[in-house]
């Protein structure tokens, strides 16, 4: 009841209404933690052992997101703290919203250690099993998301948006590769189909980013930077405001 309260009360007073309407959608929050890595920092004269959630990541991000998009456009956020937020829930604002687009915000992390880099992912059918892999990862945190996206028409909903959500994918990956990429070296994996449910039920344009891998031992360091967070924010919304450009209102899908 209290999420309910805060998400109406930060609805209601968000900025004015703007032209397009953009959703950002921190991953995870609450109990749902998202990846976790344990690092060695320096406090004083002694080595401790911290822990690294990819829930405080993503909401760092999702945030510097916002402010670089709020001159622009409508923005709004599924969580703004640190709490839970369900699957019906996100859908929920989405609607209550308007959205016109929305963004979901995500660390990747994997069994090999060496994995590494940046991937955009946008709604759509694929037989690739790497990705189902991420898939994997990413919806089983969605507490009965098996449930409700078998009551919806996915089919209708990648009909509807797969064109937009690709073009909005290119537009901000060619930024974060631009922008990130050199300055920080890291691994460009590319842009790719995958079927997440918090993008089916948004039922808008939209992407989800893996902005680099929590499980590699060098590049944690690099997702931990504020000059990191801040290039790949910037890059994020540069590119959805090269999307705006190229749309008008009528141009977007509706449901």
């Amino acid at each position: 009841m209290l999420g309910k309260i805060l998400t109406l009360f930060i609805l209601c007073f968000s900025a004015p209404a703007m032209g397009f309407v953009v959703l950002i959608d921190p991953g995870h929050g609450g109990e749902e933690y998202g990846a976790v890595k344990t690092v060695r920092v320096k406090k004083g004269k002694k080595v401790v052992k911290e822990k690294v959630y990819e829930k405080d990541l993503a909401l760092s991000l999702a945030k510097k997101v916002k402010n670089y998009l709020d001159p622009y456009y409508t923005t709004y956020l599924t969580r703004s703290f640190d709490r839970s937020v369900g699957l019906n829930e996100r859908a929920e604002m989405a609607d209550a919203v308007k959205a016109d687009l929305f963004i979901s915000i995500h660390f990747n992390s994997a069994t090999n250690k060496s994995s590494h880099g940046f991937e955009t992912y946008y709604l759509d059918n694929h037989a690739d099993a790497a990705i189902k892999k991420v898939e994997t990862v990413e919806n089983k945190y969605l507490e009965g998301a098996d449930k409700v996206v078998n009551h919806i028409l996915i089919d209708l909903v990648i009909q509807k948006t797969v064109s937009a959500s690709k073009k909005l994918a290119g537009k901000v990956h060619k930024r974060i590769k631009g922008s990130v990429q050199k300055k920080f070296n890291m691994k460009d994996r590319g842009i790719k189909p995958g079927l997440f449910y918090v993008l089916a039920l948004s039922k808008r344009p939209g992407i989800l980013v893996e902005a680099g891998f929590m499980s590699h031992h060098k590049e944690i360091w690099k997702l931990r930077r504020k000059d990191f967070l801040n290039r790949y924010a910037k890059s994020i919304a540069e590119g959805v405001k090269d999307y705006f450009k190229t749309k008008s209102q009528k141009d977007l899908p509706l449901f």
